[in-house]
Protein backbone atom coordinates (compact mmCIF):
# COMPACT_ATOMS: atom_id res chain seq x y z
CA UNK A 1 0.00 0.00 0.00
CA UNK A 2 0.89 3.79 -0.67
CA UNK A 3 1.06 4.45 3.05
CA UNK A 4 3.67 1.51 3.54
CA UNK A 5 6.25 2.97 1.16
CA UNK A 6 9.48 4.25 2.84
CA UNK A 7 9.85 7.86 2.92
CA UNK A 8 12.32 9.85 0.84
CA UNK A 9 14.34 11.07 3.96
CA UNK A 10 14.49 7.20 4.49
CA UNK A 11 15.27 6.23 0.71
CA UNK A 12 18.34 9.01 0.75
CA UNK A 13 19.72 7.39 4.30
CA UNK A 14 19.66 4.10 3.00
CA UNK A 15 21.54 4.51 -0.29
CA UNK A 16 23.59 7.27 1.53
CA UNK A 17 24.80 4.34 3.44
CA UNK A 18 26.33 2.43 0.84
CA UNK A 19 29.48 2.18 -0.77
CA UNK A 20 29.94 4.58 -3.91
CA UNK A 21 29.26 4.81 -6.56
CA UNK A 22 25.90 1.90 -6.04
CA UNK A 23 25.57 -0.65 -8.74
CA UNK A 24 22.93 -2.32 -10.00
CA UNK A 25 21.93 -5.04 -12.80
CA UNK A 26 18.96 -4.92 -14.87
CA UNK A 27 17.58 -7.62 -17.00
CA UNK A 28 16.21 -6.86 -20.41
CA UNK A 29 13.95 -10.31 -20.24
CA UNK A 30 12.32 -11.41 -24.00
CA UNK A 31 9.75 -13.44 -24.94
CA UNK A 32 9.89 -15.98 -27.87
CA UNK A 33 7.50 -13.01 -29.39
CA UNK A 34 10.49 -10.42 -28.68
CA UNK A 35 8.52 -8.73 -25.94
CA UNK A 36 9.95 -7.12 -22.96
CA UNK A 37 8.51 -7.66 -19.65
CA UNK A 38 7.85 -4.99 -17.53
CA UNK A 39 7.38 -5.11 -13.74
CA UNK A 40 4.96 -3.44 -11.57
CA UNK A 41 6.51 -3.04 -8.10
CA UNK A 42 5.19 -2.63 -4.99
CA UNK A 43 7.37 0.11 -3.58
CA UNK A 44 7.31 2.57 -6.91
CA UNK A 45 4.83 4.13 -8.82
CA UNK A 46 6.42 3.79 -12.39
CA UNK A 47 7.04 0.54 -14.51
CA UNK A 48 10.87 -1.02 -13.63
CA UNK A 49 12.60 -3.70 -15.61
CA UNK A 50 13.65 -6.95 -13.63
CA UNK A 51 16.45 -6.32 -11.30
CA UNK A 52 18.09 -4.12 -8.61
CA UNK A 53 21.12 -3.62 -6.93
CA UNK A 54 24.06 -5.52 -6.61
CA UNK A 55 25.54 -6.22 -2.98
CA UNK A 56 29.02 -6.00 -2.02
CA UNK A 57 29.85 -9.82 -2.51
CA UNK A 58 28.37 -9.92 -6.17
CA UNK A 59 29.00 -9.14 -9.34
CA UNK A 60 26.41 -7.38 -11.42
CA UNK A 61 25.78 -10.86 -13.25
CA UNK A 62 25.04 -12.76 -10.20
CA UNK A 63 23.44 -9.91 -8.66
CA UNK A 64 20.75 -10.00 -11.96
CA UNK A 65 20.75 -13.66 -10.87
CA UNK A 66 19.95 -13.29 -7.40
CA UNK A 67 16.69 -10.29 -8.46
CA UNK A 68 15.61 -13.05 -10.88
CA UNK A 69 14.98 -15.27 -8.63
CA UNK A 70 13.78 -13.41 -5.30
CA UNK A 71 11.12 -11.29 -7.52
CA UNK A 72 10.16 -13.64 -9.92
CA UNK A 73 11.10 -17.17 -9.24
CA UNK A 74 13.11 -17.10 -12.09
CA UNK A 75 16.22 -19.32 -12.43
CA UNK A 76 17.12 -18.87 -16.34
CA UNK A 77 20.70 -17.86 -16.64
CA UNK A 78 21.99 -14.12 -17.29
CA UNK A 79 23.20 -13.47 -20.85
CA UNK A 80 25.47 -11.45 -22.62
CA UNK A 81 26.11 -8.05 -21.26
CA UNK A 82 24.60 -5.45 -23.54
CA UNK A 83 25.39 -2.05 -22.22
CA UNK A 84 26.29 0.31 -19.36
CA UNK A 85 24.58 3.57 -17.98
CA UNK A 86 26.58 5.79 -15.73
CA UNK A 87 24.24 8.06 -14.26
CA UNK A 88 25.55 10.97 -11.68
CA UNK A 89 24.70 11.56 -8.48
CA UNK A 90 21.07 12.91 -8.29
CA UNK A 91 18.40 12.41 -5.32
CA UNK A 92 19.73 9.38 -3.97
CA UNK A 93 22.87 11.01 -3.33
CA UNK A 94 25.76 8.40 -4.84
CA UNK A 95 26.79 7.85 -8.70
CA UNK A 96 25.25 4.58 -10.27
CA UNK A 97 26.56 2.24 -12.76
CA UNK A 98 23.86 0.28 -14.26
CA UNK A 99 24.66 -3.03 -15.84
CA UNK A 100 22.09 -4.24 -18.69
CA UNK A 101 22.27 -7.94 -19.37
CA UNK A 102 19.48 -9.91 -21.83
CA UNK A 103 17.76 -12.68 -20.15
CA UNK A 104 16.05 -15.29 -22.21
CA UNK A 105 14.07 -15.40 -24.59
CA UNK A 106 12.37 -17.18 -22.32
CA UNK A 107 9.99 -20.39 -23.44
CA UNK A 108 6.32 -20.10 -22.93
CA UNK A 109 6.66 -22.61 -20.29
CA UNK A 110 9.23 -20.58 -18.35
CA UNK A 111 7.15 -17.49 -18.91
CA UNK A 112 4.15 -18.90 -17.67
CA UNK A 113 6.26 -20.09 -14.32
CA UNK A 114 6.48 -16.47 -13.15
CA UNK A 115 5.71 -15.63 -9.97
CA UNK A 116 6.27 -13.01 -7.39
CA UNK A 117 7.46 -14.64 -3.84
CA UNK A 118 8.44 -12.07 -1.92
CA UNK A 119 5.53 -9.18 -2.92
CA UNK A 120 7.91 -7.09 -4.42
CA UNK A 121 6.26 -6.73 -7.96
CA UNK A 122 2.73 -6.93 -7.89
CA UNK A 123 2.51 -7.17 -11.79
CA UNK A 124 4.35 -8.80 -14.83
CA UNK A 125 3.12 -7.50 -18.53
CA UNK A 126 4.56 -8.21 -21.47
CA UNK A 127 4.74 -4.91 -24.33
CA UNK A 128 6.22 -4.90 -27.63
CA UNK A 129 9.69 -2.69 -27.58
CA UNK A 130 8.10 0.25 -28.62
CA UNK A 131 5.49 0.20 -25.97
CA UNK A 132 7.46 -0.51 -23.30
CA UNK A 133 9.32 2.47 -24.64
CA UNK A 134 6.72 4.81 -23.79
CA UNK A 135 5.63 2.87 -20.61
CA UNK A 136 8.64 2.99 -18.88
CA UNK A 137 10.07 5.84 -17.03
CA UNK A 138 12.65 8.55 -18.82
CA UNK A 139 15.76 7.18 -16.87
CA UNK A 140 15.24 3.67 -17.83
CA UNK A 141 13.32 3.71 -21.16
CA UNK A 142 16.64 4.84 -22.80
CA UNK A 143 18.94 1.77 -21.57
CA UNK A 144 16.06 -0.78 -22.66
CA UNK A 145 15.81 0.70 -25.72
CA UNK A 146 19.97 0.63 -26.44
CA UNK A 147 20.38 -2.36 -24.92
CA UNK A 148 18.17 -3.49 -27.86
CA UNK A 149 19.97 -2.06 -30.52
CA UNK A 150 22.89 -3.69 -29.04
CA UNK A 151 21.60 -7.30 -29.20
CA UNK A 152 20.14 -7.24 -32.63
CA UNK A 153 23.70 -5.20 -33.92
CA UNK A 154 25.27 -7.74 -31.93
CA UNK A 155 27.19 -4.85 -30.27
CA UNK A 156 27.11 -3.30 -26.88
CA UNK A 157 26.04 0.53 -26.00
CA UNK A 158 27.87 3.03 -23.49
CA UNK A 159 25.62 5.67 -21.68
CA UNK A 160 26.02 8.40 -19.33
CA UNK A 161 22.31 9.09 -17.76
CA UNK A 162 21.14 7.57 -20.73
CA UNK A 163 22.24 8.62 -23.44
CA UNK A 164 24.71 6.94 -26.05
CA UNK A 165 28.14 8.15 -25.84
CA UNK A 166 30.20 9.42 -28.80
CA UNK A 167 31.77 6.19 -29.95
CA UNK A 168 29.76 4.14 -28.22
CA UNK A 169 29.07 0.71 -30.71
CA UNK A 170 25.32 0.36 -30.67
CA UNK A 171 22.40 2.67 -29.75
CA UNK A 172 23.72 6.02 -31.01
CA UNK A 173 21.12 7.90 -33.29
CA UNK A 174 22.63 7.82 -37.11
CA UNK A 175 21.72 11.37 -37.82
CA UNK A 176 24.28 12.54 -33.89
CA UNK A 177 26.85 9.73 -35.47
CA UNK A 178 27.20 11.66 -38.81
CA UNK A 179 27.22 15.00 -37.49
CA UNK A 180 30.09 13.73 -34.72
CA UNK A 181 31.60 12.52 -37.49
CA UNK A 182 31.24 15.64 -39.65
CA UNK A 183 32.52 18.52 -36.93
CA UNK A 184 35.45 15.71 -36.74
CA UNK A 185 34.66 15.25 -32.66
CA UNK A 186 35.66 11.73 -32.86
CA UNK A 187 39.14 9.99 -32.73
CA UNK A 188 39.99 6.99 -35.07
CA UNK A 189 38.80 4.33 -32.57
CA UNK A 190 35.50 6.01 -31.68
CA UNK A 191 34.50 6.51 -35.63
CA UNK A 192 35.50 2.56 -36.09
CA UNK A 193 33.45 1.80 -33.31
CA UNK A 194 29.80 3.50 -33.84
CA UNK A 195 30.58 2.85 -37.91
CA UNK A 196 27.91 0.12 -39.37
CA UNK A 197 29.15 -3.76 -39.24
CA UNK A 198 28.45 -6.30 -41.96
CA UNK A 199 28.69 -9.84 -41.28
CA UNK A 200 30.58 -11.51 -44.23
CA UNK A 201 30.53 -15.15 -45.34
CA UNK A 202 31.65 -17.20 -48.48
CA UNK A 203 29.77 -21.05 -50.12
CA UNK A 204 30.48 -23.10 -52.53
CA UNK A 205 28.48 -24.08 -55.31
CA UNK A 206 29.01 -27.40 -55.97
CA UNK A 207 26.98 -29.73 -58.15
CA UNK A 208 27.38 -33.59 -59.44
CA UNK A 209 27.08 -35.07 -62.65
CA UNK A 210 23.30 -34.98 -63.34
CA UNK A 211 23.65 -31.27 -62.36
CA UNK A 212 22.25 -31.27 -58.76
CA UNK A 213 22.99 -28.90 -56.11
CA UNK A 214 25.45 -30.10 -52.82
CA UNK A 215 23.59 -29.00 -49.77
CA UNK A 216 24.47 -29.20 -46.20
CA UNK A 217 22.07 -29.47 -43.07
CA UNK A 218 23.77 -27.56 -40.04
CA UNK A 219 24.13 -29.65 -37.06
CA UNK A 220 23.18 -26.10 -35.25
CA UNK A 221 20.83 -23.03 -35.38
CA UNK A 222 17.78 -24.09 -37.59
CA UNK A 223 18.24 -27.56 -38.34
CA UNK A 224 15.14 -28.18 -40.74
CA UNK A 225 16.41 -25.53 -43.49
CA UNK A 226 19.70 -26.32 -45.73
CA UNK A 227 22.74 -24.36 -46.41
CA UNK A 228 25.10 -24.10 -49.30
CA UNK A 229 28.93 -25.88 -48.20
CA UNK A 230 30.19 -22.24 -46.30
CA UNK A 231 30.75 -20.50 -43.77
CA UNK A 232 31.80 -16.95 -41.74
CA UNK A 233 34.98 -15.19 -43.13
CA UNK A 234 37.43 -15.18 -40.06
CA UNK A 235 38.14 -11.10 -41.47
CA UNK A 236 39.00 -10.00 -37.84
CA UNK A 237 42.17 -12.40 -38.81
CA UNK A 238 43.32 -11.36 -42.14
CA UNK A 239 41.12 -13.83 -43.96
CA UNK A 240 39.61 -13.39 -47.71
CA UNK A 241 36.64 -14.69 -49.11
CA UNK A 242 38.07 -16.92 -51.31
CA UNK A 243 40.41 -18.41 -48.43
CA UNK A 244 37.05 -18.88 -46.15
CA UNK A 245 35.45 -20.65 -48.78
CA UNK A 246 38.11 -23.50 -49.28
CA UNK A 247 38.67 -23.41 -45.30
CA UNK A 248 34.95 -23.70 -44.64
CA UNK A 249 34.79 -26.71 -47.56
CA UNK A 250 38.12 -28.61 -46.23
CA UNK A 251 36.27 -28.15 -42.52
CA UNK A 252 33.04 -29.22 -43.13
CA UNK A 253 32.88 -32.02 -46.00
CA UNK A 254 36.72 -33.07 -45.63
CA UNK A 255 37.73 -32.23 -49.29
CA UNK A 256 40.52 -29.96 -49.61
CA UNK A 257 39.33 -28.34 -53.35
CA UNK A 258 40.35 -24.66 -54.33
CA UNK A 259 37.31 -22.79 -55.48
CA UNK A 260 36.81 -21.63 -58.73
CA UNK A 261 36.23 -18.14 -60.04
CA UNK A 262 33.65 -15.78 -58.33
CA UNK A 263 29.99 -16.03 -59.14
CA UNK A 264 27.45 -13.64 -57.38
CA UNK A 265 27.75 -11.71 -54.53
CA UNK A 266 24.78 -11.18 -52.20
CA UNK A 267 23.89 -8.11 -49.86
CA UNK A 268 20.89 -8.81 -47.13
CA UNK A 269 19.61 -6.18 -44.67
CA UNK A 270 17.03 -6.45 -42.05
CA UNK A 271 16.51 -3.24 -39.98
CA UNK A 272 18.20 -2.56 -36.89
CA UNK A 273 20.49 -5.61 -37.46
CA UNK A 274 24.14 -5.56 -39.76
CA UNK A 275 23.93 -5.90 -43.29
CA UNK A 276 24.86 -9.66 -44.34
CA UNK A 277 27.38 -10.18 -47.43
CA UNK A 278 27.73 -13.62 -49.18
CA UNK A 279 30.58 -14.89 -51.80
CA UNK A 280 29.13 -17.33 -53.68
CA UNK A 281 31.89 -19.43 -55.61
CA UNK A 282 32.12 -21.78 -58.27
CA UNK A 283 32.79 -25.62 -56.85
CA UNK A 284 32.42 -27.09 -60.42
CA UNK A 285 31.22 -30.53 -61.12
CA UNK A 286 32.07 -33.68 -58.75
CA UNK A 287 32.28 -36.76 -59.66
CA UNK A 288 31.58 -40.23 -57.65
CA UNK A 289 34.82 -41.03 -56.14
CA UNK A 290 34.73 -37.59 -55.10
CA UNK A 291 31.31 -37.33 -53.20
CA UNK A 292 32.42 -40.95 -51.55
CA UNK A 293 34.90 -38.89 -49.93
CA UNK A 294 32.82 -36.48 -48.21
CA UNK A 295 33.25 -36.56 -44.37
CA UNK A 296 31.13 -34.51 -42.86
CA UNK A 297 32.43 -32.53 -39.74
CA UNK A 298 29.40 -33.83 -37.17
CA UNK A 299 30.03 -30.67 -34.98
CA UNK A 300 28.72 -28.54 -37.79
CA UNK A 301 26.59 -30.69 -40.35
CA UNK A 302 24.31 -33.37 -39.83
CA UNK A 303 23.59 -34.61 -43.08
CA UNK A 304 24.38 -33.56 -47.41
CA UNK A 305 22.64 -34.24 -50.39
CA UNK A 306 22.48 -33.52 -54.37
CA UNK A 307 19.23 -31.51 -54.47
CA UNK A 308 17.78 -31.04 -58.47
CA UNK A 309 16.95 -27.22 -58.92
CA UNK A 310 13.27 -28.11 -59.06
CA UNK A 311 13.31 -29.11 -55.62
CA UNK A 312 15.23 -26.16 -54.11
CA UNK A 313 12.25 -24.41 -52.71
CA UNK A 314 11.45 -27.47 -50.05
CA UNK A 315 15.33 -27.27 -48.57
CA UNK A 316 16.67 -23.75 -48.49
CA UNK A 317 14.47 -20.57 -47.73
CA UNK A 318 13.71 -18.52 -50.63
CA UNK A 319 16.27 -16.14 -50.44
CA UNK A 320 18.95 -18.43 -50.56
CA UNK A 321 17.23 -20.42 -53.54
CA UNK A 322 17.46 -17.18 -55.56
CA UNK A 323 21.49 -17.08 -55.03
CA UNK A 324 21.49 -20.27 -56.35
CA UNK A 325 19.53 -20.03 -59.40
CA UNK A 326 21.40 -16.95 -60.25
CA UNK A 327 24.66 -18.23 -59.44
CA UNK A 328 23.48 -21.24 -61.41
CA UNK A 329 22.94 -18.84 -64.49
CA UNK A 330 26.05 -17.37 -64.33
CA UNK A 331 27.76 -20.61 -64.32
CA UNK A 332 26.36 -21.77 -67.14
CA UNK A 333 26.17 -18.44 -69.05
CA UNK A 334 29.82 -17.84 -68.16
CA UNK A 335 28.74 -14.15 -67.23
CA UNK A 336 29.14 -12.41 -63.66
CA UNK A 337 29.96 -12.27 -61.16
CA UNK A 338 26.46 -11.00 -60.67
CA UNK A 339 25.64 -8.25 -57.54
CA UNK A 340 22.56 -9.35 -55.97
CA UNK A 341 20.63 -7.72 -53.67
CA UNK A 342 18.73 -10.43 -50.83
CA UNK A 343 19.30 -13.19 -54.12
CA UNK A 344 17.96 -10.30 -57.17
CA UNK A 345 20.01 -9.41 -59.85
CA UNK A 346 21.18 -5.22 -59.29
CA UNK A 347 20.36 -4.01 -62.37
CA UNK A 348 22.78 -0.65 -63.01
Amino acid sequence: MPDDRPSADEVRAYYAAQPAPLVAATGIVLDTRGRVLVLTTSYKADLELPGGTVEDTETPEQGLARELKEELDLLTPVGRLLAVDSRPPGTLGRALIVHVHLVGPLTPREASAISFPDGEITEARWLPPEEAYEALPARIAPRLRAGLAALHAGSFAHLVDGVPQPGSPAGLDPARRAALGHAGALDAASHRANRPKALTAASVLFTDAEGRILLVRPAYGSTRRWHLPGGGIDSDLGESPRAAARREVREELGLDLAPGRLLAVNWSHKPGRPARIRFLYDGGTLDTPTLARIRLDPVELLAWRAVPRTELRDFVKAALRRQIEASLTARTTNTGPLELQTGRPVMP
